[in-house]
């Protein structure tokens, strides 16, 4: 990859990561919702996936030049900041869990899009 930059190690690593946690913390309510323990914990495991992403990518801001590909690392920052405010109607209405699915499924879709879309634009500079 001659045309783009790498990812910092904190991207590479921590990015993964959080969004591990993000997804293990979205399976409780469908699997885990007889336990008690899960029930009131699995928001604040979430917040924490989503607060980690949003420092990743607040901290590891794309330097290139390509401009398409900025606006895919731009795109891909927003996912941490939907994902941020899925787990503040986590808190807002806890009992409401429809909001924060709703932010939740935005994100992982934008997410997915990205993860697609930037190997491609860097393989199509490359």
């Amino acid at each position: 990859m001659k045309n783009s930059v790498a990812r910092p190690r904190l991207a590479a690593v921590g990015a993964p990561l959080a969004l591990l946690v993000i997804f293990l913390a979205t399976l409780v309510p469908f699997l885990l919702m007889d336990n008690m323990i899960a029930r009131e914990v699995f928001p604040y495991v979430y917040s924490a996936g989503a607060l980690a992403l949003l420092l990743v990518r607040l901290f590891t801001p794309f330097r290139g030049k390509d401009l398409k590909l900025k606006g895919w690392h731009r795109i891909e920052s927003w996912t941490a900041i939907i994902f941020c405010v899925a787990a503040f109607f986590l808190f807002y209405d806890p009992n409401q869990l429809r909001d924060w699915l709703a932010f939740t499924l935005a994100g992982a879709v934008l997410q997915a899009i990205t993860s697609i879309a930037i190997p491609a634009r860097e393989k199509k500079l490359g």
